[in-house]
This record gives C-alpha cells, sequence and structure tokens, in this order.
C-alpha cells in the first residue's frame, strides 16, 4: 500500500496530458462532421425503421430529424474539450451524448467507438484542463505546471490493453495457419499500385497475418520504452496507414496514430504546444509557474475517483475473457466477442430466410427483410445471433398487431465463416418469438462444424 501511495505521488509535466485534450478533442470533432457530412445520420439512424439494440439498452432510440441535436451537442463538447473550456462538463456531455449515438443501433459497432467512449470515460475524472486551456487561463487556481503521472498513465496502459488484446485475439489457428481473413480480404485490394499484385500471393497473406499479430502484442513494449519509441512510433505510421490504404475503416489508425504520441516525453508536447499558442498569439508562460496537482488521498472525493477508475480499468483488463464462460466457438456464437478489442479477425456472411406463422390457422408468411431492414442491417443480422433473436421478437409483435394469434417466428438461417462452406446456424424448429436475448448461452445457435485453436 506505501509503494501503491508512493507511486500515485509521482509528478510529472502536465503538457503531455494537455496535448492529449488537444488531441483527442479535435479528432472527436473531425470524426462527428465527417460523419454527418457524408449522410450518415439519416442513413443509419432516422430512415431505418427499425434499430437493433444492445441488451438492457432497448430504451436508447434516434430521436428522428432531433438526432442531429444530439450530434450537434457531441461535436460542441468535443470542441470545447479540445480548447479547455468548462471542461468537466465538455467532457461529461461528450461521453454522454457519443455513448448514446454508439448505443442507438449496435448494427453501427466498431472496437473504435467502443474505444472513444473508454476514453472519454476516463478523462471525465482527469485534470487535463491544468495547462494550456481556457479553464486555466482564466483561472490561475486549476493552472499547475506538474500533475500525478498516474493521470497519463491510465491513458497509456488503456492504449496497450487494446494492442496486445488485439494481438492476444489474432493467436489462432485460422488467423496464423490459415491466413483467414487475409486470404479473402487482400485479393479484392489488388487495385492498389505498387503493391496490388502482390496480394493474390499466398506467401504475402501469411505475411500479413503474422506481422499483424506479431506487432499487436510488441507495439506496447516498444512504445514504452525510451530507446525504441521513435522506431515503435514509426511501426505505428505505416501499420495505420497501410490498414486504411487496404481497408474501409474510417478514422480509427488516424486516431490510434494521434493517441500514440502520449507515449513520448512531456518536452515534445510542450513544443507542439508552444507552437499553437505562438501562432495564435497566447502568452505560454503563464503556465510554467511551478505549481503541483497533489490529490489528497484522505478526502472521500479522491478515493472514490481513484476507486472508480481503479474498478474500471481491472474491468477492462477482465471483461475480454468473459468469452471462456461460453462453451461454443466464440467466432460462430460471437457470445463475448464485442468490446474485447478483436479487430477484423473474421469474415463471416449469412442467408436468413425468415417465417411467420399463424398457429391457428396454420398459414405461413414468408418474410421480406426489406420491408424492415435496410441492405446493410440485413447483412449484419444475417449471422450474429442476438440481431436474429431480436428481429424476431420485432416480427412476432409487427403480425401480431397485423391480426395474427401467436405468431410462430422460425428461421432458415445458413452461415460461412472464413472460408469454410455455409452451414445450418439456427436450429429451424424453434420459435425464437418464446426466446429470450439474455447473457445465457444461445441453445439455439447449432454446433459449429469444425474447430478454431487458439486465444
Amino acid at each position: 500500500m506505501f509503494s501503491f501511495q508512493k507511486y500515485l505521488n509521482q509528478i510529472v509535466k502536465s503538457e503531455t496530458l494537455a496535448f492529449y485534450r488537444l488531441a483527442f478533442g479535435l479528432m472527436m470533432l473531425f470524426s462527428i462532421i465527417r460523419f454527418v457530412s457524408y449522410g450518415w445520420v439519416e442513413k443509419f439512424y432516422i430512415d431505418p425503421i427499425f434499430h437493433f439494440t444492445y441488451y438492457g439498452f432497448d430504451w436508447v432510440k434516434p430521436f428522428g430529424n432531433f438526432t442531429y441535436i444530439l450530434f450537434f451537442i457531441a461535436a460542441l463538447s468535443a470542441l470545447f474539450v479540445a480548447i479547455g473550456y468548462k471542461y468537466r462538463l465538455s467532457i461529461i456531455l461528450f461521453f454522454l451524448s457519443f455513448t448514446y449515438i454508439e448505443l442507438m443501433d449496435k448494427t453501427t459497432y466498431l472496437n473504435h467507438y467502443y474505444f472513444i467512449s473508454v476514453v472519454s470515460f476516463i478523462l471525465i475524472f482527469l485534470p487535463a484542463n491544468a495547462s494550456y486551456s481556457v479553464d486555466a487561463f482564466k483561472n490561475k487556481n486549476i493552472r499547475f505546471e506538474f500533475i500525478p503521472k498516474w493521470t497519463i498513465d491510465i491513458l497509456k496502459l488503456m492504449l496497450c490493453i487494446v494492442y496486445f488484446y488485439a494481438g492476444l485475439a489474432k493467436l489462432n489457428s485460422d488467423w496464423l495457419l490459415e491466413a483467414m481473413p487475409l486470404k479473402i480480404w487482400l485479393p479484392n485490394q489488388s487495385n492498389i499500385p505498387l503493391i496490388g499484385n502482390f496480394l493474390h500471393q499466398e506467401w504475402v497473406q501469411y505475411a500479413f497475418s503474422w506481422t499483424g499479430a506479431i506487432y499487436d502484442l510488441t507495439i506496447p513494449f516498444l512504445l514504452l520504452n525510451k530507446r525504441f519509441r521513435n522506431f515503435g512510433f514509426l511501426l505505428v505510421v505505416v501499420f495505420h496507414i497501410l490498414t486504411k490504404i487496404l481497408f474501409p475503416i474510417g478514422v480509427f489508425p488516424y486516431v490510434m496514430i494521434i493517441s500514440t504520441l502520449i507515449f513520448f516525453q512531456a518536452n515534445f508536447h510542450k513544443r507542439v504546444l508552444d507552437w499553437i499558442y505562438k501562432r495564435l498569439r497566447f502568452n505560454s508562460e503563464i503556465y510554467a509557474n511551478g505549481n503541483t496537482l497533489q490529490f489528497n488521498f484522505k478526502q472521500p472525493l479522491t478515493r472514490i475517483k481513484i476507486g472508480i477508475l481503479s474498478f474500471f480499468m481491472l474491468f477492462q483488463l477482465a471483461f475480454p475473457f468473459r468469452y471462456l464462460f461460453y462453451p461454443d466457438e466464440l467466432f460462430w456464437t460471437e457470445e463475448g466477442f464485442r468490446f474485447s478489442w478483436r479487430v477484423m479477425l473474421m469474415e463471416k456472411a449469412g442467408y436468413t430466410q425468415f417465417y411467420v406463422t399463424d398457429a391457428d390457422k396454420n398459414q405461413r408468411i414468408v418474410v421480406n427483410n426489406k420491408l424492415f431492414l435496410t441492405p446493410f442491417q440485413e447483412k449484419q443480422m444475417s449471422f450474429q445471433p442476438d440481431f436474429i433473436i431480436e428481429y424476431a421478437h420485432f416480427l412476432h409483435d409487427y403480425y401480431q398487431k397485423q391480426g395474427l394469434k401467436n405468431p410462430v417466428v422460425t428461421v432458415d438461417s445458413y452461415v460461412a465463416l472464413n472460408g469454410r462452406l455455409s452451414q445450418r446456424y439456427i436450429d429451424p424448429k424453434v420459435d425464437l418469438a418464446k426466446e429470450k436475448d439474455t447473457f445465457k448461452h444461445k441453445t439455439w445457435i447449432l454446433p459449429f462444424n469444425d474447430e478454431i485453436k487458439g486465444l
């Protein structure tokens, strides 16, 4: 306990956290503006008549055209976070608005959306406005040149978890021994100049698979080591630029490149911030006041903050391993797959034909999914069990309102995983309307006729 408190009392320059606050806020502002400008608010949240929700969050719904207001709040709060204006309120508003957007429809789930929510939650408890912020400029009482070291280390730890867990997830037989799913994906990018012709070659596909696993597993240690940090950051830039060229993964590569700059020394961050302040004709010398922010661990509020963050980080370390409590193949059932930093590990394609039967009249309706789902929603639904069960309940309620009594919902479902032949996915005899979506194992998913060895 003494050693832990000694660590908590270590201090570093505040410029690093100020730089990350500015970079994070601007990245989020750019991402939201990009999302809106592409017309995705309307496409993903306003136009669809049905939305797939997360378990326990079915109350989170879009607001029709007023959904744009939610994006405006997220964008404005991101801007205020960047400049450090009303920081605590701004980061709380950003966390709530962005996470609400993420929860409105799980069809749009991406690992980096989850990463943004996680980081913004952590930032709520950090003194990221201690320097180079509007708050610190206006109020000298919150202006500090030095802050606790752990307030920066916790963000480094979160980045290390993302990378290392992504590497652990790649230690499976499909990825390492079969080069799947890169054998499927890379040939589709053969039109890329210079490297396109090589992407058809099997040795290149295996090289990409093994290099990706080694990169994810080693990059945290390279960035943490001062001697290898520059080389590690060069690998980060090359890796993420290459993945941006090869795959349509949005702004995630830029988010990770900018985020890893937090591993550099404070003098680098200070030079960047001073350069910005000089261009804006602001005096940055006021932040070099020698003041140190120290947390009083005897205060209940401080202990609560430390307790919340400690529990949160332990949760982040443990939660990705929840899949071990489920009996069947993870990639097949996807039970415990999300929120575990499993990035681009599988290629699944599905076919789902729903039937609604009037139990009294013994009449069967063949459901046309296009009447209720967008093409993107239908694609995602076709191979994800929690989507299938939620959609089945929607169909039950819909046709019950149309006059059917006790409608029975069944499905013919086939899924192909990582280049294998498709096989039946859902038990066609089960009335899905009577099944519930819970955290328990879904027994109506048929067994996987193969084995994927590894983590």
